[in-house]
């Protein structure tokens, strides 16, 4: 499950390399970015994958809102909000084996 859940934030991640520049609009330095989450949101980092080019997409999350947001950080340090919402929920799953169906 874990493995399904990086793959989408990475191809959500990847997708958002490809935006138009409109979505570039959400952008900054991370450092601007990550303060902004944890005032704003009481967000911190909660996961961290490698994308395409190697940028590094991260969810940041408030266990006590349920904030949440995916952002995407290119290498030159530029980090662009990619998506946001409610109701985020930590799960702790465990994996099954690879081939076994629900």
């Amino acid at each position: 499950m874990k493995r399904r859940i990086l793959a989408l934030f990475l191809v959500v991640g990847a997708g958002a390399l490809a935006a138009p520049a409109a979505a570039q609009r959400n952008c900054a330095e991370r450092q601007t970015v990550i303060d902004r989450l944890a005032e704003g949101y009481g967000e911190s980092r909660q996961s961290i994958g490698i994308g395409a080019n190697n940028s590094v997409v991260e969810v940041f999350a408030s266990i006590e809102t349920g904030t949440w947001t995916i952002t995407v950080t290119m290498p030159d340090g530029t980090t662009c909000l990619v998506a946001s919402g409610q109701a985020f929920e930590r799960l702790d799953e465990v994996p099954r084996p690879a081939g076994v169906r629900i």
